[in-house]
């Protein structure tokens, strides 16, 4: 136990006596816990809060908090999203925040976020959950699905690191990462997310008609999937490509480094 530091033992979805007094006293409340916990706790924990304390949380779906905060229009509460691991570091990597009530307090630990690094992006309960069902579930799990592929086709890693052209050392090194992550973790982005199924089926029709329009022998649908595909980049394109490229460098590297 660090000096300063005060541990309570207790379940914050019914307080007993010791874990209300803490509760009580405190200035900012961070929900560190899984989201089943946190949306239980809320009615518990606002009624126990000063008014001048701060109610913050990290869970990576936020509509269903949403509904008992904001039962609460006399409490400043806001939630927390790190689009990035821990390890990494904050500076400059976006920290979502969905605040449910626009009050100081709120902007105050933003400016405690930003004071650290962090970019702060700010959106709503229904947006973030879309957004975090886009770029988290369904980057995760064509990552994960690309893995699979590779233990049923059982794939060589060494001779794969030796031949791998930049895209497919990209993705094994993503695929490293996610495989040495915290299950628990992943988990929680498949199937915390109520939009992750949604994400799961376009990714799986994304396959099926890929694999339709090399199937139909058709030069011309293969272009047009292309144009679809460029369009979703618009403006972003050419930021994006310079960015891949980076990437591929560094890739192609790293095997270098791994063959020799």
């Amino acid at each position: 136990m660090q000096p300063g530091v005060c541990w309570v033992d207790g379940d914050i979805r019914a307080p007993d006596d010791a874990v209300s007094a803490e509760i009580s006293g405190v200035d900012l409340l961070l929900l560190a816990v899984p989201e089943p916990v946190a949306v239980v706790a809320v009615p518990a924990l606002m009624d126990l809060l000063p008014e001048r304390a701060l109610l913050a949380g990290t869970l990576s779906v936020k509509g269903r908090m949403a509904t008992p905060v904001r039962g609460f229009q006399d409490r400043q509460a806001v939630s927390l999203n790190p689009m990035f691991a821990p390890a990494r570091g904050m500076r400059g990597r976006p920290v979502v925040a969905v605040t449910f009530h626009h009050e100081p307090l709120p902007a105050d630990l933003l400016a405690l976020v930003e004071a650290f690094g962090g970019r702060v992006v700010h959106m709503d309960a229904v947006r973030h959950d879309r957004l975090a069902a886009i770029s988290q579930a369904l980057t995760h799990a064509t990552v994960l699905a690309f893995g699979h592929a590779l233990h049923t086709l059982d794939a060589d890693i060494d001779e794969l690191v030796a031949v791998a052209p930049p895209p497919h050392a990209t993705l094994l090194a993503m695929l490293a990462r996610a495989a040495s992550g915290v299950p628990e973790v992943h988990w929680d982005i498949q199937s915390g997310n109520p939009l992750a199924s949604d994400v799961h089926e376009a990714l799986a029709r994304g396959l099926e008609h890929l694999r339709n329009v090399v199937g139909s022998g058709s030069g011309e649908d293969f272009e047009r999937l292309l144009r679809d595909v460029a369009s979703v980049l618009g403006e972003r394109r050419r930021s994006l490509q310079d960015m891949c490229a980076q990437l591929f460098t560094s890739a192609a590297l790293v095997s270098s480094e791994e063959s020799a």
